[in-house]
């Protein structure tokens, strides 16, 4: 068996609990589910993350600061495309997996409750995170909010549709022009 580092290991734990918390939310997911998905201790779990919620954080975290990352990626490799096109497919094929989806719906959720209980901090470093989302688009539809607003709006409303697992063909996508757009699966 190949022994791994620390980080490779702190790595898995992070894709581990974005499947988990995805699957189950952070009330509903235990530490020590994801410490077996990994194939660890629930005491090494938490001698890579301080808590639960330090976890769950860095789930959040990594699905969150890879988006604007695909977003500038698509914007230059975009050849023959728009902003728009380039950025939409590109989001589509990563909300493709499920998990990752449904773990920035879940985010929204631990947010939420956060905030309900006193929390503030918790949703500072994920508005934090979401605001690089935003600065993406801004920076793509060259400083225009209009078209950021439109593009973001549209991609809250895909992932609601996708997490809700509406079939491409189903009349509430007919208001979407997913032309040059692959449509989900």
């Amino acid at each position: 068996m190949v022994r791994m580092s620390a980080d490779e290991r702190r790595e898995s734990v992070i894709r581990a609990a974005i499947t988990e918390f995805a699957r189950g939310g952070y009330n509903g997911t235990s530490t020590e589910v994801i410490a077996k998905r990994v194939g660890v201790s629930q005491p090494y779990l938490f001698r890579l993350f301080k808590n639960k919620r330090e976890l769950f954080l860095a789930a959040a975290l990594r699905c969150l600061e890879e988006t604007p990352r695909v977003f500038a990626d698509a914007v230059e490799r975009r050849p023959g495309r728009s902003p728009l096109e380039a950025m939409a497919a590109a989001y589509m094929e990563l909300i493709d997996d499920r998990d990752k989806l449904l773990m920035q719906m879940q985010t929204y959720v631990a947010v939420a409750s956060a905030e309900a209980a006193g929390d503030h901090e918790f949703g500072e470093r994920i508005r934090a995170a979401w605001a690089e989302v935003w600065d993406q688009a801004q920076v793509a539809f060259g400083g225009d909010a209009k078209e950021s607003v439109d593009f973001l709006g549209c991609g809250m409303l895909i992932n609601v549709l996708v997490a809700l697992g509406f079939p491409e063909d189903h009349r509430v996508w007919s208001g979407l022009d997913m032309s040059d757009i692959r449509a989900p699966r």
